[in-house]
């Protein structure tokens, strides 16, 4: 059997451990865990982590059920031999609020010896989203600051800018998909092409369990393109697989290569591909595709430390969380392309029939 995440096997423990797989399951499962030393480790430390919970719980509701029946006795026999039974509460009470701190104290060694801290702070530590950094935009922010001063539009736009990242168009009519941590937080959000003209974007959704937002460009200089020449790639790609992005690392677009690496995310994400292609600030965002032109993920992170280990969102999550926008937020109905115009083309005319469609997302 493939090798699961640790998500998907403590999911799949967590059913054996509640009874609710048939005898066959539960055979599968025995199964697993005998040609998985590492899995089987961990169920072992899983069980005795919710074992020691669940007693612990069950200590507490004990407690709280001994303090309901010994307030009502009370009551009830209030001129009645009361000494000898608060004597009796008052000892049972004292025992169970030990009880219960020795349970507590033994479920947070459990996770302590176990590695659950040290885990957690290595997965908060080891990835990092790719938003432009502050140090790099200060050099700049003059400049921006000359030359915002100077455009004219409807709306008063005097504040710098943030930060800069990636966005790519999905639909003719002007929906661009970026990353959910690239617009959190945003007053406004603008998308410049590589022509330098630049588009007012709302945000229609986002969705940040997948770090993914759908913008929609909102402009009255806009008009909507005749079609986009990439399809979006459904079915998982192949390890080793060429693959290449064009993203905004600075203020003009930079082409990068690589392959496949793997066909999982950072933590086993199944939603993700770690992909080796170099990738820095201001690359959140951008397409990857394929060698023919089809879009298989969008960039979204890097491993620190490790050169060439970034992270790309599946299109299958693109696609999931344009099902889920609610009806009311669009405006009007997101049709994908479904006609693919680069895969007969070489590699440099694709990058030229592609650079219309992607675009400096500018945040202000």
């Amino acid at each position: 059997m493939k090798g699961l995440s640790q998500q998907e096997f403590i999911a799949w423990a967590d059913s054996y451990l509640r009874g609710e797989l048939s005898d066959e399951e539960r055979a599968r499962f025995e199964a697993y865990c005998a040609e998985q030393p590492q899995h089987a480790e961990q169920f072992a430390q899983h069980k005795n982590f919710l074992s020691d919970f669940n007693k612990t719980d069950a200590r507490i509701n004990f407690k709280k059920n001994l303090s309901y029946t010994a307030e009502h006795y009370f009551l009830e026999n209030e001129a009645e031999r009361p000494t000898k039974v608060l004597r009796l509460w008052n000892k049972l009470k004292l025992n169970v609020a030990m009880a219960a701190a020795i349970a507590i104290v033994s479920v947070f060694s459990t996770l302590w010896l176990t590695g659950y801290y040290a885990n957690l702070k290595k997965t908060t530590t080891d990835y990092s989203a790719l938003r432009r950094d502050m140090n790099n935009v200060k050099r700049n922010v003059n400049a921006h600051n000359a030359e915002i001063k100077n455009i004219k539009s409807d709306k008063d736009n005097s504040e710098a800018m943030h930060f800069g990242a990636t966005g790519f168009m999905i639909t003719r009519d002007g929906y661009v998909v970026t990353n959910y941590h690239v617009i959190t937080g945003a007053d406004s959000v603008h998308l410049q092409n590589h022509k330098g003209q630049s588009f007012k974007a709302d945000i229609i959704f986002t969705n940040p369990e997948k770090d993914l937002a759908i913008l929609h460009i909102n402009d009255s200089t806009f008009r909507s393109v005749k079609s986009i020449p990439y399809t979006f790639k459904k079915q998982d790609s192949d390890l080793g697989e060429d693959i290449y992005t064009i993203g905004f690392p600075r203020d003009e677009a930079v082409y990068g290569q690589g392959y496949l690496s793997s066909s999982t995310g950072y933590a086993g994400d199944t939603l993700a591909y770690q992909i080796s292609i170099p990738v820095n600030p201001g690359n959140s965002g951008g397409p990857v595709l394929d060698k023919d032109g089809n879009v298989i993920g969008i960039i979204s992170g890097k491993q620190k430390g490790l050169d060439g280990a970034a992270f790309a969102i599946k299109t299958k999550a693109l696609m999931e969380t344009l099902y889920s926008i609610p009806a009311d937020s669009l405006r009007g109905n997101i049709v994908l392309g479904n006609r693919n115009l680069l895969n007969s083309l070489p590699r440099t005319d694709q990058i030229k029939r592609l650079q219309d469609y992607i675009y400096l997302v500018k945040v202000y």
